[in-house]
């Protein structure tokens, strides 16, 4: 509907499509229109006070499409037909079903978004959610309007750090807490190895014995490796969420000099006090460090090298770094000197910041009575406080206790968290989060429960009168028309709070529709029906694109 007011202001004013796309506004006051268009924009081009353009373009415009345009002030306000609306609306999500609010934008183009990148021996903590989550989102999102999407897991699988777990296993390792609790015990080695500076040495010995070769340290860290992947994919699993490819930075450690060499050839590196340094101070971005004087590589040295056989695998239109905001002079040091090295494809690098997680008090969410968050612990925990809310309701078998539990307690974890701007700090209060009232992902499954439970009881038919529409209609059908516009916001900015967000008012449209508007029964009824159906369809296509499990009973 908004492109018939967008086709109407195009033939009277000088204006885009795409312009006027932006400037039209959407009323708070519903009895200022549906949509209201400021004459602010024409007032230095026509030379004419705002206020008089409103009154005239209001005389010249096409009014047979909509039940009036007026002018009030210096806008001028659009109230669509409530029927037409409702038809075209309707017809389009019911015909289109689980593609409603998807477009050929990206028309096949590739994406690759790195996200989640856990550190292996290490728990699965809170910290790495958002990453997972937000990342996982804007995958979905890409893959909805077109994108071929490359999901990729990038583990923190190489480093020092590997040399004090060996060191602290062969000294005090247990073959069977490992295969009990792989992620404590290792983390109880590594804990035990720093706490005192005589292992340093020793700890180095054997890293460099790992980076070697030496067949047992290759085998400890493949088994390290992949008990950790076990324990991470179970937490995959329940977060729903799945990967098209899993690396580390491991895969290049071998590969690392080559782009030494050929930065040395670019005559890009410095030498500094023994290191190896990019200067980028003239572009505000300091020095970045990529070869330690006693040749040890960095983190930027392997996002480099990743990067570029990243690009020779796949040829990308657009790589996307889920990653915290604490990270973001890394990302502009190296997509710089990728630049600078001569890859043109470094501009289509984009490091997609969030904020971090603080604790219901509002302070840094990272340790709880100075131990590590871990997620398996999280979920455990929301899960419990879920099935205890579940049972309060009805009395159900435990398999379908189990089954609801886990989808209301992603709901509550991943909306809890979308529902920010990625890059604010986000309050993790599970307590509030698992309510099924207010801004929460558990109002929302039960708002798509109620929906359901109305189709349950009678089945929409195919054929229906659109009849003349009420307010609360006309306001419901509006909020399912927002859909597909709120998907590529959603993109454009990287920002999956926008289909958050419009899940809960359409959420809560619906249910303020229900309280006043009678379904089965009414006069109405085969339209209403239909109402409902499309408001079930669209909140189904929303939560898919937030990673959020479908339940049909709460």
């Amino acid at each position: 509907m908004k492109e018939q007011v967008i086709s109407s202001l195009k033939k009277i004013t000088n204006l885009s499509e795409c312009d006027l796309d932006r400037i039209l506004e959407i009323p708070k006051d519903k009895n200022l229109g549906d949509f209201a268009f400021p004459c602010f924009f024409l007032a230095k081009t026509m030379k004419k006070n705002p206020v008089q353009i409103a009154q005239e373009l209001s005389n010249t415009i096409d009014k047979k499409n909509f039940e009036k345009v007026e002018a009030k002030g210096a806008y001028l306000n659009f109230f669509l037909k409530k029927a037409n609306l409702a038809k075209e609306v309707l017809t389009k999500v019911l015909k289109e079903k689980s593609k409603f609010g998807s477009s050929n934008l990206g028309n096949g183009k590739k994406i690759v978004i790195d996200l989640s990148a856990p550190n292996i021996a290490k728990p699965f903590g809170i910290g790495h959610l958002r990453s997972t989550i937000i990342g996982n989102s804007i995958a979905e999102t890409a893959k909805f309007i077109g994108f071929k999407v490359i999901k990729i897991n990038y583990l923190g699988d190489w480093g020092t750090q590997f040399g004090k777990l060996i060191l602290g296993y062969k000294k005090w390792g247990n073959e069977k807490e490992l295969k009990k609790n792989p992620i404590l015990h290792l983390q109880e080695l590594y804990v035990r190895v720093n706490k005192s500076e005589e292992f340093e040495e020793e700890s180095r010995e054997e890293f460099k014995k790992l980076e070697e070769g030496d067949k047992e340290n290759l085998k400890l860290w493949k088994k390290f490796r992949e008990l950790s992947l076990v324990e991470f994919n179970r937490i995959y699993d329940i977060l729903n969420v799945k990967f098209d490819i899993t690396s580390g930075e491991s895969e290049y450690n071998h590969k690392m000099d080559t782009v030494i060499k050929m930065l040395k050839e670019k005559r890009l590196l410095k030498e500094s006090d023994g290191a190896q340094v990019v200067d980028l101070d003239k572009y505000n971005l300091g020095v970045c460090l990529l070869k330690k004087s006693d040749g040890a590589t960095l983190y930027a040295t392997r996002d480099i090298t990743a990067a570029i056989d990243r690009y020779n695998r796949f040829k990308f239109d657009q790589m996307i770094y889920e990653v915290g905001a604490e990270q973001k002079l890394h990302f502009k040091q190296f997509f710089k000197v990728l630049e600078l090295s001569g890859h043109s494809w470094a501009k289509e690098c984009v490091h997609v910041s969030h904020g971090l997680y603080l604790d219901s008090d509002g302070k840094k969410f990272s340790t709880r009575k100075g131990k590590t968050v871990y997620m398996s612990d999280i979920l455990d925990e929301t899960i419990n406080l879920a099935k205890k809310e579940i049972e309060k309701r009805e009395k159900i078998s435990k398999t379908e206790i189990d089954k609801r539990a886990k989808a209301i307690a992603l709901s509550a974890i991943v909306y809890g968290d979308l529902k920010n701007y990625r890059e604010n700090d986000a309050i993790f209060d599970i307590d509030r989060f698992i309510s099924f009232e207010g801004n929460t992902g558990p109002y929302i499954l039960y708002a798509y429960a109620r929906a359901n439970s109305i189709l349950a009881k009678k089945k929409a038919p195919i054929k229906f009168e659109i009849p003349e529409l009420d307010e609360a209609t006309k306001q419901l059908v509006l909020r399912l028309n927002e859909f597909p516009e709120s998907v590529l916001k959603a993109y454009n900015l990287l920002a999956p709070n926008i289909i958050a967000n419009y899940v809960h008012s359409l959420s809560q449209q619906f249910n303020e529709w229900y309280h006043s508007s009678q379904v089965i029964g009414s006069v109405q009824e085969s339209f209403r029906l239909n109402v409902v159906k499309s408001t079930v369809q669209v909140i189904e296509n929303a939560l898919k694109l937030l990673g959020i499990p479908l339940i049909k009973r709460m």
